[in-house]
């Protein structure tokens, strides 16, 4: 071989490389062919787990779609049924808070006395035998006479004593000449009345006994130290009245026979408590007390001394 080598020429070992270098592409491309191949082999069978596996999650991911529908379904389904049950439960809540109103408010009518609010004058009669059940004393520095005892029924005090308290903010001074009247008591001052004035002069001005509003115990005749106490219609003209006639329907009184009323003569003294609801409303409107219907009346009855 070496022998060989050394005969060769310069031009034929050009040659000779020549031909070495072309055996080896052959043989090289040969190898990089088989190898590209196998590569594509490969690639294809990871192609087709790919593309089978795609598939396979594909799949699974539409059926949990249809699981997520389903299950939206029958949340929207149970939302449904309890929006209807909260639904059925407020109602059933309200029905329950009227019952219960109701039947507060029948238990209240059934404390109070059912005469409180009725119309007295010439109309509704009370009995010798009735007298309200809690009368108390009204304080004495609200007297015009503190030397004689005045009283009215319990709960209508604390609005009494309010409305006189007031008032002594505003600097006015309103006093107390009459409150509760026992049905014996009517009817001797009815009399002296009668005697005094004569039967026909009388009845203007003074209730038949069992037709007084005084007996119901909630009304008051208010004087002031301007008339020197005494009860006179010349207490319209007394910043006292003035003052009435503006704030008293505060605290529930009313002016029960004001000028042009067909019961009795015009007494600008003659206060009924009747409940600040009431009273409210009689001023709003500007009505009196024995212009509305009974039937009008006795709903407010529930809430006189709310």
């Amino acid at each position: 071989m070496k022998e060989w080598f050394k005969n060769l020429n310069d031009e034929n070992f050009l040659f000779a490389l020549l031909g070495l270098f072309i055996l080896a592409s052959i043989l090289g491309g040969g190898y990089l062919l088989f190898n590209l191949k196998s590569i594509q082999k490969e690639l294809a069978l990871q192609t087709k787990e790919f593309e089978q596996k795609k598939n396979e999650l594909f799949n699974e991911l539409n059926a949990q779609d249809e699981e997520l529908d389903q299950v939206l379904m029958e949340n929207a389904e149970m939302n449904a049924l309890l929006s209807e049950e909260q639904r059925k439960n407020l109602e059933l809540e309200r029905e329950q808070e009227e019952k219960e109103e109701e039947i507060e408010e029948l238990t209240r009518l059934a404390t109070l006395d059912p005469e409180l609010l009725n119309k007295y004058s010439k109309v509704y009669f009370l009995s010798e035998n009735y007298v309200p059940e809690k009368l108390v004393d009204i304080d004495e520095e609200y007297l015009s006479d503190p030397t004689k005892t005045i009283q009215i029924l319990k709960d209508v005090r604390p609005f009494l004593e309010d409305l006189l308290e007031d008032a002594k903010r505003d600097d006015v001074n309103i006093l107390v000449a009459s409150g509760y009247r026992s049905f014996e008591e009517q009817k001797n001052l009815k009399n002296a009345y009668s005697v005094q004035y004569g039967a026909g002069t009388a009845n203007s001005f003074s209730a038949e006994q069992g037709y007084s509003e005084h007996q119901l115990g909630t009304t008051v005749d208010f004087t002031t130290p301007a008339i020197s106490g005494a009860v006179a219609t010349s207490f319209e003209n007394t910043i006292a009245f003035k003052w009435l006639t503006e704030n008293a329907y505060k605290q529930g009184f009313i002016l029960s026979y004001p000028k042009g009323n067909t019961y009795y003569k015009y007494e600008p003294w003659h206060w009924r408590f009747v409940g600040q609801d009431l009273a409210r409303y009689l001023h709003r409107q500007e009505k009196y007390f024995y212009e509305l219907d009974q039937r009008k009346i006795d709903e407010y009855l529930v809430d006189i001394f709310e």
